[in-house]
């Protein structure tokens, strides 16, 4: 969730509660290393997860999907206020492509924490931007990597009876959504400046998952304590990693940002321990750290590439999602 690296500071945002929390948060971050700004997104987003499903016994995934996107729209629209007049027609088509894989990622990957522990659901989901880093790759190599990648997948399926086909099915159509993420922001990187594709992209995620979050929400939308949770799951998944991570991107090389990104899905199991009681078992740790593995050589390798296009398309979360610096900014 960044700004492209080169590019400048975004405009001072409005005055606002949403605003402020980026605000407070950016001048925090400013006297943090880079790494550790990194490190401090990642843990932020996985925190965010853990307190939503923590809500999903009273409020379903829809609606916490929901009042995530709203937040980051309402940032982000404060921050970029996008400039809709003369675009094309493929501008839009970009872009509102690029909203549907965004809501589309977060939605899918909600659905998956709703059904198997978060640590699985983000290792698996992470083999779509895997899959995006060695991707018409023809260093050998990177079939390690893929090897390393499947026998994590196969791992997982040895923890015990903690996994639902509903579960995975979901992580997976999340981690499809990524790799369309990353591809996409690309794209909208090119035909909008700063965050203001992102903003946009944001606002289409929001009305596509407007009908199912306010049905499926109901009167528990209303519930002053229920949105107040609700927003600061916006503010930890989207807002604080987005500005840390924004920083970050500006002083460290998007290499090395890509693989302290790798760790998410070993930060996804530990917050599934501290906050949900969500014990792996050996071979699942054993899974995960496999797709660490995978992904900071994928990583590593891209970025030795001529050009390194590869290591540009760095991370994002989904459910996390998450910075993509050719993009110009986060995924929600």
């Amino acid at each position: 969730m960044n700004a492209h690296p080169d590019a400048g500071p975004p405009a001072t945002p409005r005055r606002g509660l949403l605003p402020r929390a980026a605000e407070l948060t950016r001048a925090a971050g400013g006297s943090l290393s880079p790494t550790w700004m990194v490190l401090i997104g990642i843990l932020s987003v996985q925190v965010g997860a853990g307190i939503a499903k923590n809500l999903f016994d009273v409020l379903p995934p829809s609606a916490v999907v929901w009042l995530r996107l709203l937040t980051s729209a309402l940032v982000l629209l404060a921050i970029a206020r996008p400039r809709l007049r003369g675009r094309t027609r493929a501008d839009w088509l970009v872009v509102v492509g690029f909203g549907v894989s965004l809501a589309t990622m977060n939605y899918a990957i909600y659905e998956s924490f709703a059904r198997i522990p978060l640590g699985i659901a983000v290792t698996i989901e992470f083999l779509g931007p895997l899959a995006v880093a060695v991707a018409g790759s023809r260093r050998r190599v990177d079939l390690v990597w893929v090897a390393l990648a499947a026998t994590g997948v196969l791992l997982l399926g040895r923890g015990g009876g903690d996994l639902t086909i509903a579960g995975v099915a979901f992580a997976l159509l999340a981690g499809a959504a990524w790799a369309g993420y990353i591809l996409l922001s690309a794209a909208t990187g090119q035909r909008f400046s700063g965050t203001s594709g992102l903003a946009i992209a944001s606002v289409v995620g929001v009305v596509l998952i407007a009908p199912a979050g306010i049905s499926q929400g109901g009167a528990a939308l209303v519930d002053p304590t229920l949105l107040a949770i609700g927003l600061a799951v916006g503010l930890l998944s989207s807002v604080v990693p987005y500005t840390l991570e924004m920083q970050a991107l500006r002083r460290m090389p998007p290499r090395v940002f890509g693989i302290l990104m790798s760790l998410e899905p070993a930060a996804a199991a530990l917050v599934g321990v501290a906050l949900l009681g969500e014990f792996l078992s050996g071979w699942q740790w054993l899974a995960v750290g496999c797709v660490v593995a995978a992904s900071v050589g994928a990583t590593r390798s891209a970025g030795r590439a001529a050009g390194g296009p590869a290591a540009r398309a760095d991370r994002t979360d989904p459910g996390t999602g998450r910075a993509q610096p050719d993009a110009g900014g986060p995924p929600q």
